[in-house]
């Protein structure tokens, strides 16, 4: 199974979640967003793979960086993708991804629907 977890070692639900994932003998690809950036339509290719039907859950909404970038709660998708895009540190984590689906495991244990 191919798994793949936008990972910041310094949040620890993120730890929590990597340690699941490691529990389970799964050796993930870790993408470390934070250090290497993430694109546009990256975001955007993870919007469409959490099937959501807004952004907004995948946004971190307290972050400082959320107003720095002009954005609202009312913000387009196109907008908040942008923002992520901008600002690496607004983008919801962990966000897991497998051959089953994609997951926001905020708790981790959500990571249990998609392995």
């Amino acid at each position: 199974m191919s798994v793949k977890i936008y990972h910041n070692p310094r949040c620890s639900k993120s730890r929590q979640a990597l340690e699941l994932l490691k529990e389970k003998g799964i050796d993930p690809q870790i993408m470390l967003y934070l250090e290497n950036g993430i694109s546009y339509d990256e975001a955007k290719d993870l919007f469409q793979r959490l099937n959501l039907n807004a952004a907004l859950p995948m946004v971190r909404i307290k972050e400082p960086e959320f107003k720095d970038a002009g954005l609202s709660k009312t913000s387009s998708d196109e907008e908040l993708l942008h923002g992520i895009a901008t600002y690496p540190k607004l983008l919801e984590r962990p966000i897991v991804i497998t051959d089953k689906g994609a997951e926001i495991c905020r708790p981790p244990e959500k990571i249990m629907n998609i392995i």
